[in-house]
C-alpha cells in the first residue's frame, strides 16, 4: 500500500509541477499580451489626441501673450477718458479670452492650468491696484502707470508661458 502511494505521488508531483508551471507561463503570456495590447492602443491614441492637446497649449498661449499688460495696453484703446471705465474693460477683456478658452484646461495638467488661472488672477490684481492712490484720473494716464509698473517687475504670463513651454517640452519628448 504504501509502495502503490508513494508511486502515485511520484507520477502526480511531476504532473502537479508540470502544471503550475503551465499555468504560470500562460498568466506571463496573457499579462504580457495585455500590456502589449494597452501600448498599441496608448500609442495609437497618442497619434490623435497629441495635435489636440498641443493646439490646446498653442491658443492658452496666445491666451498668456495677449493677457500680458504691455500687449493688452497696445491692444485695447480706451473708449473714454476716465480710468475707471478703462480698468474695467482691460479686466472685461481678459476674462472674455479667458472664458472663450476654458475648455482646454482638459488638455492640461491640473497643476499647469492652475498656473495659468494665477496668472490671469494676478494680472487682474495688478490692474486693480496699479493706482491705489488714486493719483491718476484718465485712462491714458492709467495706462502710462500700467506699463511703467510692468516694465519694472516680470509679468505673471511670462512665468506661466515659461511653464507652459516646458511642459510642452516634456510632451513631445516623452
Amino acid at each position: 500500500m504504501k509502495t502503490e502511494l508513494f508511486s502515485l505521488m511520484m507520477y502526480c508531483i511531476p504532473a502537479v509541477l508540470t502544471g503550475a508551471i503551465a499555468y504560470l507561463f500562460f498568466k506571463e503570456y496573457t499579462n504580457n499580451e495585455n500590456k502589449r495590447r494597452h501600448y498599441i492602443l496608448h500609442k495609437s491614441l497618442q497619434k490623435e489626441i497629441l495635435p489636440v492637446k498641443l493646439q490646446a497649449y498653442e491658443r492658452l498661449t496666445l491666451f498668456l501673450e495677449r493677457m500680458a499688460p504691455n500687449n493688452l495696453l497696445i491692444r485695447i484703446q480706451p473708449i473714454s477718458q476716465r480710468k475707471e471705465n478703462y480698468e474695467q474693460l482691460l479686466i472685461q477683456n481678459i476674462e472674455q479670452e479667458f472664458e472663450h478658452n476654458l475648455a482646454q484646461q482638459i488638455y492640461l495638467t491640473d497643476e499647469c492650468w492652475n498656473i495659468i488661472v494665477t496668472a490671469k488672477n494676478t494680472t487682474i490684481q495688478q490692474i486693480r491696484t496699479c493706482d491705489s492712490s488714486n493719483s491718476t484720473t484718465t485712462a491714458d494716464k492709467f495706462r502710462e502707470l500700467i506699463l511703467t509698473k510692468s516694465l519694472d517687475s516680470p509679468s505673471a504670463s511670462r512665468a506661466a508661458l515659461a511653464y507652459l513651454k516646458n511642459e510642452v517640452h516634456n510632451l513631445l519628448t516623452y
